[in-house]
């Protein structure tokens, strides 16, 4: 007798054990949904790239420059239904950024250009790194897309540089100048 009733208030235990931890669990579920929810509508609003050339010279690069123009046409595009269309945007710009490193055309292939597009390549990693956490720093994830739009801005401002620079004519007999100064040039020692 002493056993069926240990037996029956054993069973009792584990059921009422259950029904909490689904209790629990529907908690946890819902906390978990809300928090998704706002660290969603957080990215959602600072989710805002500035893509429009700034200058004459950004704009014939998007014409010249095929990778340039498909990187900032990417980043206008604005993923809406969750943060899973996110993660993907995120992943498909950290592909597209990488890709800015092949073919930059030759009046702009300068250190100057190369280190501000690393720069660049490597916020757009880290935009990815940290949107494809499980626990999403939403902050960090703002603050990121303010700062590539600011190293985009950078990198309009360094090919409107490079334009103005070129357009500076040249003195008489300084490109002959310049010849001499090679070091290519000069006569080998023998």
């Amino acid at each position: 007798m002493k056993l069926q009733f240990s037996c029956l208030f054993l069973l009792l235990l584990l059921t009422l054990s259950c029904q909490e931890n689904k209790e629990q669990r529907l908690i946890e579920n819902a906390k978990d949904a809300k928090k998704q929810e706002i660290i969603f509508d957080n990215i959602n609003k600072g989710w805002n790239f500035n893509t429009n050339p700034s200058n004459l010279a950004s704009q014939g690069l998007a014409t010249m420059w095929n990778e340039w123009r498909v990187f900032l046409t990417e980043l206008s595009q604005k993923p809406k239904s969750t943060i899973g269309a996110f993660r993907q945007k995120a992943n498909t710009l950290s592909k597209k950024a990488t890709a800015l490193k092949n073919n930059i055309p030759l009046a702009y292939n300068k250190p100057e250009i190369k280190s501000r597009i690393s720069v660049l390549i490597a916020k757009v990693n880290s935009l990815n790194l940290f949107i494809n956490l499980s626990e999403i720093p939403d902050q960090k994830v703002v603050a990121l897309v303010s700062e590539i739009n600011t190293e985009l801005l950078s990198i309009q401002a360094q090919l409107d540089e490079i334009v103005r620079k070129n357009s500076i004519p040249k003195e008489e007999g300084e490109s002959d100048l310049i010849q001499m100064l090679d070091p290519s040039r000069a006569i080998p020692n023998q």
